[in-house]
């Protein structure tokens, strides 16, 4: 899973000519067995079996590491997005779902600054700032508390959420996550989309399809739940692809489906922070909430991930804490990091993974009445770890404190969680699809189609993606 040879592209043939349009159906959580004529057959007319294959995600197999590499090409080793949160050492601060550009360069950025395309991306994780001539990302207006005071977005171009709202109401932002999520969220998202083509007919356009994320995390990838959503997100594109086919490019259209990971059916939530509690090694505010600067460790959960932040003189005693918990099936030094292509200065002093049916849940607390305020709310800001939970409503708020609940997780890069990568439409090139796809070959691959390999390469060589981190 290494960075990529620019001059090498090993998952399509040389396309005879460069198709005009590309479209990127990011669906999350879907996988090659998932794309058949019983329960996907909109997929399956589109992309056959034998143009969809296995992607291999990075490590972690995490919503913004995926998301970063597949839209760069480059690993976490080398763009630093090493979970969807981010600790901050200086200030002694764990922030999940920052959503500013922050200087990352996506492959949409690229094609517009660089290659003079007109792109178009919709619900991607850090967009605010985006060059890319449309955008769409969830941005709230929200008081000093988090709590929301009126629903909006943030857009390319400015104002254009105020004709979205017009024609589609706002964004369903209470079905896009939490005790209410459904498909209501991938429904907008995609009839937005096709208002972006409309209006602005985008040479790329890349949409995040994230139905299956929520069953996916509530029920488990074997629950019959996760069965009957196949269905409904594959209505979802019916939908969204006959209007696309009704467009004059239509001929001349690439499609490309992608997926980030699969999901691991999970049965064991395992507390880490529990664990540096009782040895000592975390503290607590009057309030119940984690004092992370008073603390010798911390640890900042996402799935099946968990990076360890420990002062100086601690870290022995924290690896010795987190030895006896069940469920870990890795802890990882500075070697099990760099072999692992996480070795980034944003990743925790160790980083734990889970076993196949395990995950990480943020609580430090044993007693409900210990819990801090917002952890029966939907607070994904104030969360210092991921939160499934917030999929349930909760017996004593919104969201519910029982843990044992979550029926799938991911972030472990297993052969069975893989996702999926195909090429479809009626321009698509010859696609060899034996064997997996690495995330680091799908931006070079639809660069490659756009005829903008060069620019990919220039933006490779040259740019810092990310604060903090190296060149890349």
């Amino acid at each position: 899973m290494s960075d990529p040879d620019p001059d090498s592209d090993p998952t399509i043939a040389d396309p005879t000519e460069t198709p005009d349009r590309v479209i990127v159906l990011d669906v999350v959580g879907l996988q090659p067995e998932h794309v058949d004529a019983e329960r996907t057959p909109t997929l399956e007319s589109l992309f056959p079996s034998d143009a969809v294959t296995d992607l291999q995600p990075p490590f972690p197999a995490l919503t913004v590491p995926s998301q970063t590499t597949l839209a760069t090409g480059r690993g976490p080793a080398s763009h630093g997005d090493v979970s969807s949160g981010e600790f901050d050492r200086e200030r002694q601060v764990a922030e999940f779902w920052e959503r500013d550009r922050d200087g990352r360069e996506r492959l949409w950025e690229t094609a517009s600054d660089r290659a003079g395309l007109t792109t178009g991306v919709l619900n991607f994780q850090h967009l605010i700032g985006t060059s890319a001539d449309v955008a769409v990302t969830p941005s709230p207006i929200e008081d000093e508390d988090n709590n929301i005071l009126e629903m909006n977005c943030w857009t390319n171009p400015d104002g254009f959420y105020d004709d979205l709202r017009a024609d589609l109401n706002h964004f369903p932002l209470h079905n896009y996550w939490g005790p209410g999520a459904n498909e209501e969220g991938s429904r907008w998202i995609l009839a937005a989309a096709r208002k972006a083509i409309d209006r602005f007919d985008p040479d790329l356009l890349w949409i995040y399809v994230p139905h299956l994320d929520y069953v996916g995390q509530s029920d488990g990838p074997e629950s019959d739940a996760f069965a009957a959503e196949l269905e409904t997100v594959d209505d979802l594109l019916a939908d969204f692809l006959d209007d696309l086919a009704e467009t004059d490019r239509w001929d001349e259209t690439v499609l490309a489906l992608v997926s980030e990971y699969g999901f691991h059916d999970v049965d064991r939530p395992v507390f880490p922070n529990r664990a540096l509690r009782q040895a000592g090694l975390l503290e607590t505010d009057a309030e119940g909430d984690v004092d992370i600067a008073g603390s010798d460790a911390f640890a900042m959960v996402d799935h099946q991930i968990a990076h360890v932040y420990a002062d100086d003189g601690s870290l022995d005693a924290a690896r010795e804490a987190l030895a006896a918990l069940e469920g870990i099936d890795a802890v990882l030094n500075d070697a099990g990091k760099a072999e692992r292509e996480i070795d980034h200065p944003n990743a925790g002093d160790l980083v734990l993974v889970a076993e196949p049916d395990a995950w990480f849940q943020y609580y430090w607390w044993d007693d409900r009445e210990n819990a801090p305020p917002y952890a029966t709310d939907m607070d994904i800001h104030e969360k210092p770890g991921f939160d499934p939970c917030e999929l349930f409503f909760g017996d004593d708020g919104l969201v519910s404190l029982d843990a044992s609940k979550v029926g799938g997780s991911h972030g472990r890069v297993d052969e069975s969680a893989f996702g999926c990568f195909g090429l479809g439409g009626p321009a698509a090139p010859a696609f060899d699809g034996d064997g997996p796809v690495d995330a680091t070959d799908v931006a070079p691959t639809i660069a490659d189609l756009l005829g903008i390999a060069d620019d990919l390469s220039m933006a490779f060589d040259g740019s810092s993606l990310r604060r903090g981190g190296g060149e890349e």
